[in-house]
């Protein structure tokens, strides 16, 4: 059976470098677990290098950090849907909001709950996801200010989620520029800017996050060390944390090109046959894990560099070894590691076994 590891000790370098950063910048930050999915062992881990805040999109992972960790504060990074409400309340300390109506909802049940929730108003800075056009800030936080039950915790924004795009000093600049406004016009300190996620990081090394932004959301750095600017791992982190392995339950020498009549496959591709490699054989190697647990194969990085994809099925995926030196056999464990969707695809899986290693 397929695994996955996540390794305790390189999770922990990662969380102590950003820790490290946002403390040396006055910075507040919060992990977001999302990648997890609800995973309680590897939640617990995560939980005891010392969050005060866990961010995730999925309440049913809200519900399992409550459990493990009634006191962490929770936020809810996504506006919540109209059926969620009560739930919202319950088990999220912060949500994220861009609708008046949606925090009304939110007002009317925290009342019921007896309850302040604290909300994160999201302002459009270009990526054209979630959040309110700047124009209209001043007349929506009028309304949602005089809501009972409901305090705004601060606001935020989202870039590089949907369209792909980048964070700039400018764009962080206007998103603290309304914070000054609000503040100026109402007379109300909004204590929380949250400028952003893993993307944001880079601009962080270059000292170009102004000062006025004062909280991140980190996921993906976090896990892999990513750069996602030059789409390196930062120096100084880690990206070996996650690791997919899958078992060989199949070597055999077979010919490189397909025979008979070719048609698309399951998946809608169609092999396109190399004459060139008529007559070719090599040693390919079936692994059991595919694309119901992985996606796609692009998503995988083999540990040992000389091996080669050739393709995927539903629940097998093929390798070529050909040009590994390494003697492989049956039974034994081939290893990957994987990139942000790979893993989320990995771990959302109940067919992958997780394992915590040292």
């Amino acid at each position: 059976m397929a695994f996955v590891t996540l390794d305790k000790s390189s999770l922990k370098h990662n969380y102590d470098f950003l820790d490290k950063l946002f403390t040396q910048h006055q910075i507040e930050w919060a992990p977001v677990v999302k990648l997890l999915c609800g995973n309680e062992l590897y939640l617990d881990y995560l939980l005891s290098l010392g969050d005060e805040q866990i961010c995730d999109a999925r309440l049913s992972n809200l519900k399992t950090i409550k459990k493990l960790k009634p006191e962490v504060e929770t936020i809810y990074i996504k506006p919540p849907a109209k059926k969620s409400i009560k739930e919202i309340v319950e088990f999220a300390d912060v949500s994220f909001n861009s609708e008046y109506v949606t925090i009304k909802w939110l007002s009317d049940e925290a009342k019921k709950q007896n309850k302040t929730h604290r909300i994160i108003i999201m302002i459009e800075l270009g990526d054209l996801r979630e959040g309110i056009m700047g124009e209209s800030l001043m007349d929506f936080y009028q309304k949602v200010f005089e809501l009972p039950n409901i305090e705004v915790a601060g606001i935020g924004s989202n870039l590089n989620c949907l369209n792909g795009v980048m964070p700039s000093k400018d764009k962080l600049i206007q998103l603290s520029l309304y914070e000054q406004l609000i503040e100026a016009k109402f007379g109300k300190k909004i204590n929380g800017v949250s400028g952003g996620s893993s993307v944001m990081v880079p601009l962080l090394l270059k000292r170009l996050v102004p000062k006025g932004v004062n909280h991140f959301r980190i996921g993906e750095t976090l896990f892999f060390g990513s750069d996602l600017f030059s789409e390196t791992t930062i120096e100084g982190m880690k990206d070996d944390v996650f690791k997919l392995n899958a078992e060989i339950i199949e070597i055999t020498e077979k010919p490189v090109t397909p025979y008979g009549n070719i048609e698309e496959n399951p998946s809608g591709e169609k092999t396109e046959v190399n004459e060139e490699d008529f007559g070719e054989v090599h040693k390919r190697a079936i692994l059991d894990i595919g694309l119901l647990d992985v996606a796609k194969p692009e998503f995988l990085t083999p540990i040992n560099e000389e091996l080669k994809f050739i393709g995927a099925s539903s629940d097998m995926l093929v390798v070529d070894l050909s040009q590994t030196e390494k003697e492989y056999k049956v039974g034994d464990i081939i290893s990957f590691k994987m990139n942000y969707m790979g893993a989320l695809r990995v771990m959302n899986s109940h067919y992958i076994e997780k394992r915590l290693i040292d």
